[in-house]
């Protein structure tokens, strides 16, 4: 744990499809400069708790606090809370008419209102750092699927976030692509970025996170430190489920 601060705090967390429960009594803290890595099966409720924490979707019981505010407060303005907790998705949703470095000015430019060689200098800093500071006039369209998700993610951290959620952002990717991408998430881990990540990259998992959160069901089956989890699971499922990745 790198800080006793709590960012966030998920509190008995319900959510419900048609009736089916999706999440079903979540409770868990992120601490600031945290990385917390949620792994579970498909369908489990990885990808909708990360929507829950970003307001895409309604929560049927429980709280969600961020910075010590309730999220659940209908008064709450989504648009200035996903400034502050940053999204990067499956798809990069770039927008293919614009170029890479129109993509990420009009975020902060737009909805931040701050100034456009203010955020070109940080846009071409971050760039700089994913290796892509030459692509900035390029379109989508000439970008490959590792390109476009790094773009994504500096899109993402030019709105000056405190909290990152990536959502399994290689999953559409080759598997040569991967690695460029992860490299980056690294990266942010090292300089303190407190992130929630949904993936099922085992190896990336365990040299990246501060603390493995196992969901099954819609439950936390097992919370551990990342070695205890892949050497010593504490529960059946989760054995069952590293057996798949041979661990």
């Amino acid at each position: 744990m790198k800080n006793n601060e709590v960012l966030i705090k998920i509190n008995d967390l319900h959510k419900e499809y048609s009736q089916k429960k999706i999440l079903n009594g979540i409770n868990l803290d992120i601490h600031k400069g945290e990385v917390v890595v949620i792994l579970g099966p498909s369908g489990c409720g990885k990808s909708t708790l990360l929507r829950c924490l970003n307001g895409l979707e309604n929560i049927q019981g429980g709280n969600i606090k961020f910075a010590d505010k309730s999220l659940t407060d209908k008064s709450v303005n989504w648009q200035e809370v996903r400034q502050k907790i940053g999204m990067v998705f499956q798809s990069y949703d770039l927008f293919p008419h614009m170029t890479v470095i129109e993509n990420i000015l009009l975020g902060p430019t737009k909805v931040q209102k701050r100034s456009k060689d203010e955020v070109m200098k940080q846009a071409e800093q971050l760039l700089d750092k994913v290796g892509l500071l030459d692509r900035k006039n390029s379109y989508p369209r000439e970008l490959s699927g590792g390109q476009k998700q790094r773009i994504a993610i500096v899109r993402a951290l030019c709105m000056n976030p405190e909290i990152m959620l990536f959502d399994e952002v290689t999953a559409s990717l080759d598997p040569e692509m991967v690695r460029e991408v992860l490299e980056v998430i690294l990266g942010l881990a090292k300089q303190g970025m407190t992130m929630v990540i949904v993936t099922h990259e085992m190896n990336f998992a365990q040299s990246v996170a501060d603390k493995i959160v196992f969901i099954d069901e819609g439950k936390i089956c097992e919370l551990a430190k990342p070695d205890e989890f892949f050497l010593n699971p504490k529960t059946e499922r989760a054995k069952q489920f590293l057996n798949i990745f041979q661990y």
